[in-house]
């Protein structure tokens, strides 16, 4: 847009300033460049004076440069880039993220005028768009006034997900604002004729614009194979890459998989095929591979090693390697993504799903590959925070030799360990892809639409969950084995990291179903390193901390009852073991230093360790209460006293602090540290940042917590601050701000189960539980009958809004005639 005069690039000025500050505000705003022309022409009279050249204005007089809009919305907006989007999606096989994400593209296409299918690029990629609305969700892209057209730069709202590990796609995206931009391209005409060589980039542009039974040769590439029974494969040339769906020999006679020879990642094939455009993903459909020429690599380029010594070798290097296939992993469709690698000195995860297809789990090949350390993008930096470096695997692999034998890999290097001991080792220890041997519990346990298998040790306690892409599918073969402790080979494949914390994830490569039977006469030991050393968590103590310890422990899974546990301390000036309101007590008395022994017995053996503990005198600290600090400016830091209470949810690390004044989230700058030794009732002195998670809304919470002091203790948390006399509708009706999000309310309400084919959610009174998945309120259907969906209960309930998307609940408790059952998720 040009401006005539000096007053119209002032009015201009003033204007942008406008829009930036209401930009700054997250305020929707129509296209800027439509909305300034409109109030200009109408500021300004229709015939002007004739204005001076713009090198003769004084400086003072010039108008600043326009800011451009992408700027705009990027200074605004949180945005990514398609690149980003396309690394975020391998994370959503099964289902979309649930978190929308902004970004800022030009249409490419417009696939379906109906349902707003976009193609869109930046810099950093191309990505499908699969339907789109308005700015507010409320509206289909065909009811819309005004929509964007192909060339049109727009910023857009969506969420992500890699569909049948197939397409990676935005889906729902809503259109936040869009514009045109000065000699933006329009679509060229299509000059190819059915039976022409084309390129990539060629086919892209005519797919679903041309007769979808028109024939067209393409040479290309083979980029990866996506589903070998299929001969589904992404193709690539010198003009842009695209999926073929399906694949056939020459005269397509002979389906892919059934192929004697076949291309395969890196060769050149000339293919006979058709173009479609399915829901707006422009691609190949049956192809004829007309001729293919099979890729050479250069061997001398890769060093002969050892796994052990592919393991040590630094990122990127090429390596050839000779290993027995142990376990193939899958990704969602139940595609091959990878396998265990295992010789006689190690074992290292191949990551590549072209030659997963292409091995058994028993032969014995050679590879060429690369060496990697993968972690998904968007965990990168959580991942930093905690010291882990990623997973230790070999990717781009090629296939040498396969003697296709079934055999057994080396088991003669694995070390025994146990899974409390894999589950304890920190992030900072390259422990991924290898394999330990464990004796083990392994559980199944069936969701909705989805089964989750976890690996536990001999408390039927200590463990993480089997890592899925299949919605557990991929590891049925483990139902022999459900409620059976058995011998087995497990490896950790990689770490989830989030800004709370990691958590590592298991994959069993090999299970023996051996009759385990757990010897009684260990039992004196294991009460001890499981119930008795573990009670007492850190072994530093502040003066006057209390720990109440466990005496008698049986166990059904193991059969052993009434094993006894027993301590004593060296120096009772320094703590003391005492019986406190009936119940055995660690008090810490004054500073110093004691050894303290914990002695198990049970069938006449008798069994003890010793640890030291220190006491400090406590700092002093000039704390403020709860109710202060949820008062306190945003983003100052906070040193806070208060009792320990309930968990939040789907936020690992995290924990109400409560005390008369009132009740704030406290989330932890290290999840597994903060709640390392932490348990509801416990008196705890807290340093953090008072902020709200989102600008302009969201959750206020005491971010990036450390536990400064922790005195322990069984203090049951204070409810002066409850709030009590309303209904869940008003409840419901409270105003959408951050200041929503601390204060508990003690309410009636039904409790309600909603079970869908793959997913399942809580709602209270018909506020929405926020979760991350049903599992993480599961401790919810003690309360429900058998069959039953819905319950009347009295709850203690908070509202939250971590991702500032609306206000939903959180349950603290639930108060019964004998009491409350706690919400204990991250105390788990």
């Amino acid at each position: 847009m040009k401006a005539r005069n000096i007053a119209r690039f002032l009015v201009l000025a003033l204007l942008l300033a406008f829009a930036v500050a209401a930009f700054a505000s997250c305020a929707y705003v129509e296209p800027i460049k439509d909305k300034i022309g409109t109030i200009i022409d109408g500021l300004l009279p229709e015939n002007e004076p004739e204005e001076k050249p713009e090198d003769e204005k004084p400086e003072d007089e010039k108008p600043e440069e326009p800011v451009p809009m992408e700027e705009l919305w990027a200074k605004t907006y949180d945005c990514i880039t398609v690149a980003d989007a396309l690394d975020m999606c391998e994370d959503y096989v099964s289902s979309p993220s649930t978190e929308r994400y902004y970004i800022i593209a030009t249409v490419v296409s417009v696939d379906s005028d109906t349902y707003g299918q976009l193609t869109v690029r930046d810099d950093t990629g191309e990505i499908m768009v699969y339907g789109s609305r308005s700015a507010d969700g409320s509206l289909r892209y065909d009811a819309m006034d005004e929509k964007p057209a192909a060339g049109d730069v727009i910023l857009i709202y969506g969420t992500l997900q890699h569909y049948n590990s197939t397409t990676k796609e935005i889906q729902s995206a809503w259109i936040i604002d869009f514009y045109t931009p000065d000699g933006a391209d329009t679509e060229p005409e299509i000059t190819v004729k059915p039976g022409d060589t084309i390129t990539v980039e060629q086919a892209i542009a005519i797919a679903g614009k041309v007769d979808g039974s028109n024939r067209y040769y393409i040479r290309a590439t083979v980029s990866s194979i996506t589903n070998p029974t299929y001969g589904a494969m992404v193709i690539e040339d010198a003009t842009g890459s695209i999926s073929v769906y399906n694949s056939k020999n020459a005269d397509g006679s002979v389906d892919y998989a059934a192929m004697e020879d076949k291309p395969y990642k890196g060769d050149t094939v000339l293919l006979y095929c058709n173009l479609q455009d399915f829901n707006g993903n422009k691609e190949i459909k049956s192809a004829y591979i007309v001729e293919f020429e099979h890729f050479e690599i250069d061997e001398e380029d890769y060093t002969e090693m050892s796994i052990s010594e592919a393991r040590a070798a630094v990122d990127a290097a090429l390596i050839k390697t000779v290993g027995t296939v142990a376990r193939i992993t899958y990704a969602n469709g139940f595609i091959p993504s990878g396998f265990f690698l295992i010789d006689n000195t190690e074992a290292i995860y191949v990551y590549d799903g072209d030659l997963a297809a292409r091995v058994a789990v028993g032969n014995t090949v050679t590879i060429l590959a690369q060496k990697d350390y993968w972690i998904l993008s968007t965990e990168t930096e959580n991942a930093a925070k905690f010291g882990y470096e990623g997973c230790n695997q070999l990717t781009n692999a090629y296939l040498v030799e396969n003697d296709e034998l079934v055999g057994e890999f080396d088991k003669s290097w694995i070390a025994e360990t146990t899974v409390k001991d894999i589950i304890d080792t920190p992030f900072t220890e390259d422990i991924t892809t290898t394999i330990f041997k464990v004796n083990a519990l392994v559980k199944k346990a069936p969701g909705s639409g989805f089964v989750n298998y976890y690996i536990d040790d001999l408390d039927g306690a200590t463990g993480s969950y089997v890592y899925t892409q299949c919605n557990g599918g991929d590891f049925e073969w483990l139902d022999e084995f459900d409620g059976k402790i058995c011998t087995v080979y497990l490896s950790v494949i990689n770490a989830k990291s989030t800004a709370s914390g990691c958590v590592w994830r298991f994959i069993p490569v090999a299970v023996i179903d051996e009759g385990y039977t757990f010897d009684t006469d260990d039992t004196a030991e294991f009460v001890i390193d499981y119930h008795g050393i573990t009670a007492f968590g850190n072994p530093e103590y502040m003066v006057d901390a209390k720990v109440e310890l466990p005496t008698v422990i049986s166990s059904e899974l193991l059969g052993f009852e009434n094993a006894l546990i027993s301590y004593s301390v060296s120096d009772t000036s320094v703590a003391s073991i005492s019986e406190i309101d009936g119940k055995l007590t660690f008090h810490a008395l004054a500073a110093g230093r004691a050894t303290v022994t914990v002695t198990g017995s049970y069938g006449g053996i008798e069994v003890s360790k010793s640890f030291e503990i220190v006491v400090t005198v406590p700092a002093e600290y000039d704390t403020i209460d709860v109710s202060a600090a949820i008062g306190a400016e945003n983003d100052t830091e906070v040193i806070v006293v208060g009792i320990v209470g309930p968990s939040a949810v789907n936020q690992n690390g995290t924990f109400y602090l409560i005390d008369e004044t009132g009740s704030i989230p406290v989330r932890g700058a290290n999840a597994d540290v903060i709640m390392e030794g932490l348990s509801i009732g416990d008196r705890v002195v807290v340093k953090g940042t008072r902020t709200v998670t989102k600008d302009g809304g969201g959750q206020i919470v005491i971010d990036g917590a450390e536990i400064l002091a922790n005195y322990y203790g069984e203090h049951s948390y204070s409810t002066d601050s409850f709030i009590t006399g309303k209904t869940i509708d008003e409840i419901k009706a409270t105003a959408d701000t951050a200041e929503a999000t601390v204060g508990v309310y003690v309410v009636e309400a039904k409790l309600k189960k909603n079970v869908a084919t793959y997913s399942t959610t809580y709602s209270f009174g018909g506020l929405l539980l926020y979760s991350g998945g049903g599992a993480q309120y599961s401790w919810l259907d003690q309360f429900f009958a058998d069959g039953e969906t819905e319950v009347t209960v009295t709850a203690e309930v908070a509202l939250c809004d971590w991702n500032a998307k609306g206000l939903k609940g959180c349950i603290l408790s639930v108060i019964t005639d004998d009491g409350k059952i706690y919400n204990t998720l991250n105390f788990n």
